[in-house]
């Protein structure tokens, strides 16, 4: 619900709870006003009554107005007296007034308001409203005489009073309560205006990660969404800033990449026309060596070829890779891996355990390529065992995906839970001689087979990477 409709709201209910309370006072206080007039009127008529039958008996008065004012006073009716054509005051519920005069002039027909109160001296002026009520009595033609009734009105004063009182009273609660809900209204909505402040603030000096709670379908609600929307539309905007940096970061370091390992191949190239020179020469100059030297040799020349062809791959990593796919097996992959590397690892105090499961079938993959990864992942988990260790290398066949799974294990420091996700970008490594391709190349590599690359790791414990690779039907009755 809107602001603004809200706001309607309370104040159609506020004016509805006023004016019901209001009619309801005012209800109460007429039926108690017309109650206490009709009890007035009928003790005046009933005094009047009296008064006319004493003023036409020809007997001689009699006490009835003193007695009837006994009970009569609490009605109001304060004093009566009967008097004469000539002003004399002939009866009187006060025996003292008996024989006195009054100016028939003066004597004014009706009700009117006394200044003085009959038989009540010691009255209080501001609590007591006397009115004299002179009814002339007429029988026939011939006027006999007036009676005068001294009325005290306070019993209706006093209701007028307490219904006054009452309304204000109502009237202020109404507007207490409206007080307290308006009040409730302004903490209700400045409390999630100023958090929202408070987001904005932390936004603008950096912190995309705030968000605020939408809560109600009215304008802060709206305003909660548009902010939430707002911060996620910067944080994607941050994120593509970033993702543009590092492409731009990445081209640049590429475009040079690839000038150092175009310049790369000119002396790989001279290296392998000597290595062919040597050998020919140690032929004839060494004839007992020939058989040792030749390995050496060969070793050598074998990885300048696999050099030469990562630098191809390298030059082309933008590009589709080039795969020459053959069947091997995981043992001759681990063969032409282990002696490349064994003179490193034995000088690092690392130990290579081998395990491979009988039903593993021939991997379909490219020797070259396959080799280079495993060569990564051994090299990595070697740098990662600075004081020595051991190398756990296994493969295995997953028959419900058809998959084979090579792992490569190592007992090192681990990777860091937030650096995970980044091993596999170019150029990010923790390594101060490290460029950041090898498990970049590693990826690509196992995804164009159609596998995927994988990797658990504990701080201080050590990491897994593993390789899984698809094995087809074909493959597989192999």
């Amino acid at each position: 619900m809107r602001l603004n409709a809200k706001l309607v709201m309370i104040m159609v209910s506020l004016l509805i709870i006023a004016v019901c309370t209001l009619f309801m006072l005012n209800q109460y206080s007429q039926n108690d006003l017309v109650s206490e007039i009709q009890e007035s009127s009928t003790e005046v008529s009933k005094a009047i009554q009296i008064s006319v039958a004493d003023l036409t008996s020809e007997a001689e008065f009699s006490s009835t107005l003193k007695d009837y004012l006994k009970d009569a006073k609490r009605k109001g009716i304060n004093e009566i007296n009967i008097i004469s054509n000539e002003g004399e005051i002939i009866n009187s519920s006060d025996p003292d007034k008996v024989g006195k005069r009054r100016d028939i002039g003066k004597l004014d027909k009706g009700l009117k308001a006394s200044r003085s109160v009959p038989g009540n001296k010691t009255a209080d002026a501001d609590t007591t409203h006397p009115y004299d009520l002179v009814v002339p009595v007429i029988v026939g033609d011939e006027q006999l005489g007036y009676v005068h009734i001294n009325l005290l009105l306070d019993n209706i004063r006093t209701i007028q009073h307490e219904n006054f009182v009452s309304r204000l009273a109502a009237t202020s609660l109404v507007f207490m309560l409206g007080i307290g809900l308006t009040i409730f209204l302004a903490r209700n909505y400045t409390r999630p205006i100023r958090r929202i402040v408070d987001s904005v603030k932390k936004v603008s000096s950096g912190d995309l990660s705030e968000t605020f709670p939408v809560k109600s379908g009215d304008e802060i609600g709206e305003l909660a969404a548009n902010f939430n929307e707002m911060v996620s539309k910067l944080r994607e905007r941050e994120q593509l800033e970033k993702r543009l940096y590092e492409a731009e970061h990445l081209s640049r370091v590429g475009q040079l990449a690839s000038g150092i390992a175009h310049e790369i191949r000119n002396p790989l190239n001279y290296i392998s026309l000597a290595v062919d020179h040597l050998k020919s020469d140690i032929e004839q100059s060494c004839p007992n060596r020939t058989a040792e030297f030749e390995e050496l040799l060969d070793k050598i020349k074998e990885e300048v070829r696999r050099v030469n062809y990562m630098v191809l791959n390298f030059m082309s990593y933008g590009r589709p890779l080039k795969l020459r796919l053959t069947s091997l097996s995981y043992q001759e992959l681990v063969e032409k891996v282990l002696p490349l590397l064994e003179d490193k690892l034995a000088e690092q105090r690392i130990k290579i355990m081998c395990g491979e499961s009988p039903d593993l079938p021939l991997l379909e993959a490219d020797p070259e390529l396959l080799r280079n990864c495993l060569v990564n992942l051994i090299t990595n988990a070697a740098q990662s065992m600075p004081d020595g260790g051991v190398i756990t290398l296994a493969a295995r066949f997953d028959a419900e995906n058809k998959k084979a799974l090579l792992t490569v294990a190592d007992q090192g420091i681990g990777i860091r839970p937030e650096d995970l996700p980044k091993i596999s970008q170019p150029y990010f490594t923790t390594k101060e001689a490290g460029i950041g391709l090898g498990l970049a190349i590693t990826e690509r590599i196992v995804k164009e087979h159609g596998g995927e690359l994988s990797v658990e790791s504990t701080v201080g414990k050590g990491t897994v990477f593993t390789i899984a690779l698809p094995q087809h039907e074909k493959e597989q009755e192999l």
